[in-house]
């Protein structure tokens, strides 16, 4: 059994879920969070989060929490979770995010520094957010081209797609971040950051970017969780779901136990260091799961509003070929058995 796994951010939606996972696989796991209330209304330990976990109520871009939790020792092994994740709230409060995404994660290499710590491998959790529009393909030529953010403007217009180009599923290998949103911009120097420390100090890095990640457990108060906890709600509640744009936004949803999976399996081998895509392979436009949500719950139909969010992309999926050969992991989940999962968990909880 290997020693001591430090996961950042524990106390979340995902920290939760590999709980159990990591507590199989290693002597001790330290789940690091501040229980922020945007997340934990109550502030109390998560009652998902695995007993045999320890749990330290702590802020990561405090440095003054990092000397006394390295003080018996530091970690075999740390998964780096702490983040803000809110696409259309990085917007509006862009020192937040660059704070806690960036400068979390500096404080955390510094103490490591000072300790002369050295973990063997850190696991972060990315996102598709630092590719923004990602890759397209001319249909006439064939040349691979970067669009780039829609503009407010063209957004404002209703021009939702880039004319003449075909969206390609993003790949670690292949295509080049282009963030979108301050959010993304921020993940992305997370990554950079922390590969930087990792290589020349001889420690190994495996960034997972992970696509839409959904499931019970997912916070039902914090509006920036996700659109597929909210459609439920709403479905539930009887309402008709709201789609953006034309509807034919397309999303990977990927389901939080297979997200568990392949994160807890990324601690257990021995991989170079490298970043690998984490969804389904699979689209899904935002108008076909508000009506798959709409028609579970019995809902009115969806409604095509032609709202947008600035920063948004178009279409994002991923490519994940590279990710299943390098972890032996598929995702076990699709949209339908997922959603399912989710709004029965949902109707649990609500009642």
């Amino acid at each position: 059994m290997a020693k001591v796994c430090w996961v950042t951010g524990g106390a979340g939606f995902i920290g939760c879920a590999i709980s159990a996972g990591l507590a199989d696989h290693f002597h001790r796991v330290v789940a690091i969070d501040n229980l922020h209330p945007q997340i934990h209304a109550g502030r109390r330990r998560p009652g998902a989060l695995d007993q045999r976990v320890d749990l330290v109520v702590a802020d990561v871009t405090e440095p003054d929490i990092w000397p006394e939790l390295l003080r018996n020792g530091g970690p075999d092994v740390v998964v780096h979770l702490a983040a803000e994740t809110g696409t259309g709230q990085s917007l509006t409060e862009a020192s937040r995010h660059a704070i806690v995404n960036v400068v979390g994660t500096t404080r955390m290499l510094d103490a490591f520094a000072s300790a002369q710590h050295v973990p063997r491998r850190f696991v972060l959790t990315s996102s598709r957010a630092v590719y923004g529009e990602g890759a397209w393909k001319s249909e006439a030529t064939g040349e691979v081209v970067y669009p780039g953010q829609r503009s407010k403007e063209q957004l404002a217009q209703a021009r939702w797609d880039f004319p003449g180009l075909a969206p390609l599923p993003m790949h670690a290998a292949a295509t080049i971040p282009h963030p979108t949103s301050i959010y993304g911009a921020t993940k992305l120097t997370q990554e950079q950051v922390l590969c930087a420390w990792a290589l020349s100090v001889g420690s190994a890095t495996n960034v997972l970017r992970l696509q839409n990640v959904y499931g019970p457990g997912q916070s039902l108060t914090n509006s920036y969780t996700g659109i597929v906890s909210l459609f439920a709600r709403l479905a539930k509640e009887g309402k008709s779901i709201p789609v953006y744009e034309d509807g034919d936004i397309a999303r990977d949803f990927v389901f939080i136990d297979d997200i568990a999976a392949a994160i807890v399996r990324a601690t257990e081998l021995d991989l170079p260091s490298a970043a690998l895509d984490v969804g389904t392979g699979q689209g899904t436009t935002i108008h076909d799961l508000a009506k798959a949500i709409a028609k579970f719950y019995g809902a009115p139909d969806p409604e095509i509003n032609g709202f947008y969010r600035n920063g948004d992309v178009r279409h994002a999926v991923a490519d994940i070929s590279r990710t299943q050969q390098a972890l032996g992991w598929s995702p076990q989940y699709d949209i339908a058995q997922g959603v399912a999962r989710l709004s029965r968990w949902i109707d649990g909880e609500l009642g």
